[in-house]
């Protein structure tokens, strides 16, 4: 099901000649693209892992004070959506619109991918590792970058991973920062032109890029396993001492949530109360609230589920073939939501005809786009869960799926859940696969915000945008809660 949008774009792609296809990429323009494209995707990453470890280590590592309250607001940028964080950055000022506002904006909305992960895995990290290396006479850099962040390095990486491919199909920040890049391009392709075989041309080189992110984090996450049996110690690491740099993390962190909260939400109250005055149809919005909910929910249980299958074979079952399965799922999340949208809508049409235009396609756009959110998340719970246990559940007569069932889903219930909250997070926030996708007279918050927003009308897109931040709170905080101690795999340590 991955793979059928990188075949709709090999086989477009195909159309075009050798030689065109050489000459179209060969264009200045092209080139220009790919060095956006390129500095965005190395700056964004590089940004989202110094903020995201560095927040990580300051709360779960020092003896900062109101841990659980700043814990939450490194959480909380999950709930404001890319594009309407550039929404409310572009509405208080153009000076955005440049390849340094496009990485800040990506940035604040995309660095808790990395955070969250790492907060879970430190957590989870017996701290007598750690001690250890400190009594051999460590300091606490050395120990962690010797000993915590190669323990923790799966989690970062899939994090990491996360927002590289994020930024590659980014659009809806991007066309409102006037950032160009390559998907930007493809979407201009097709509405400007409508040619259809160089705008898959040029997501084939996204896919090129997603393979090489791919490549990178294989290489890196290595084979080196992760689970222990036994209980570990469930006491909470020491932490060190912030002294007189105290106030000074403090202030860091403070400013990093006004920069990711405050500023995006003061734009949307302040836009809010301009709408409000001009009239606010409320049966509309009422009904994309609905709709977006509802599409939230399915979506979120329809990837979960696809996802375990996958992730069971790429962790119990390591093989070149379970690889490529695992691999494959990724291919798609690095395509324009368009791209995945039109594929779909080519094999239905002449497929199955039937459910052209319908909720079922749809759901399985958003199963194929955020499918990798769902692996991600659930394999770093499952590879924690000792293969031994599995072995145990055999020895005492349970068979085949009946494992599954009775042992590794109980065990990987943090991760199913974190998987569903993040992927209906995506569901929710969604735009243009939906655009093509949804049935008519479907509307979402997302597409209602796009077509006002599109048209510079703030005021009127203000209300869509406020409500996407407030249903993504309870998503937001379920993450947060399943990155506290109580996530803890008993057993799997």
């Amino acid at each position: 099901m991955s793979l059928m949008p990188l075949g709709y774009v090999l086989v477009t792609t195909a159309q075009l000649g050798v030689g065109e296809a050489a000459a179209f990429l060969w264009r200045p323009r092209v080139g220009e693209l790919l060095w956006n494209t390129v500095r965005l995707l190395v700056a964004g990453v590089t940004c989202c892992l110094l903020i995201g470890l560095a927040g990580a280590w300051v709360v779960e590592r020092t003896d900062l004070r109101g841990r659980g309250w700043w814990h939450a607001l490194m959480c909380a940028p999950l709930a404001v959506p890319a594009f309407v964080n550039g929404y409310g950055w572009v509405s208080t000022t153009h000076a955005v619109q440049s390849f340094s506002g496009a990485v800040m904006v990506t940035t604040l909305s995309y660095f808790p991918f990395v955070y969250l992960p790492t907060v879970a895995a430190m957590r989870r990290l017996d701290p007598a590792v750690e001690e250890v290396a400190t009594s051999l006479g460590h300091g606490p850099w050395r120990v962690f970058w010797w000993v915590t962040l190669p323990a923790i390095s799966p989690a970062v990486l899939g994090g990491a991973l996360l927002v590289g491919l994020h930024l590659l199909a980014e659009y809806g920040a991007l066309q409102l920062l006037n950032y160009p890049t390559l998907t930007t391009a493809i979407l201009q392709q097709y509405a400007t032109v409508f040619n259809g075989p160089a705008a898959t041309l040029l997501a084939l080189v996204l896919v090129l890029f997603c393979l090489l992110l791919l490549l990178v984090e294989h290489v890196l996450r290595g084979r080196r396993p992760l689970a222990r049996v036994g209980s570990g110690t469930s006491r909470a690491a020491v932490r060190m001492p912030l002294g007189r740099h105290r106030h000074t993390v403090a202030l860091g962190l403070g400013l990093l949530a006004v920069w990711s909260l405050a500023v995006p939400l003061v734009s949307l109250v302040r836009w809010l109360v301009k709408g409000t005055s001009a009239g606010i149809d409320v049966a509309e919005l009422s009904g994309a609230i609905g709709t977006t909910l509802g599409l939230g929910a399915a979506g979120g249980l329809l990837a979960t589920v696809t996802a375990v299958p996958v992730v069971w074979l790429a962790v119990r079952h390591r093989s070149a073939l379970s690889t490529f399965v695992e691999r494959s799922v990724y291919t798609a999340s690095a395509m324009p939501g368009i791209v995945i949208g039109l594929a779909l809508v080519t094999i239905s049409i002449r497929v199955v005809p039937s459910l052209y235009q319908t909720v079922v396609v749809l759901l399985v756009g958003y199963t194929v786009l955020f499918l990798p959110r769902a692996v991600v998340s659930l394999r770093g719970t499952v590879e924690l869960i000792p293969a031994s246990l599995d072995d145990v559940a055999r020895s005492l007569g349970c068979r085949g799926s009946e494992v599954m069932r009775r042992v590794t889903l109980p065990l990987a219930l943090p991760g199913l859940a974190a998987a569903t909250a993040l992927v209906a997070l995506a569901v929710s926030t969604e735009l243009t696969a939906t655009l093509l996708l949804a049935p008519t007279g479907t509307d979402t918050l997302a597409t209602k915000f796009w077509s006002e927003a599109s048209s510079v009308a703030y005021g009127a897109a203000a209300p869509y945008a406020l409500a996407l931040v407030i249903l993504s709170v309870p998503a937001t905080w379920l993450l947060g809660r399943l990155s506290t101690p109580g996530d803890r795999i008993e057993g799997a340590r």
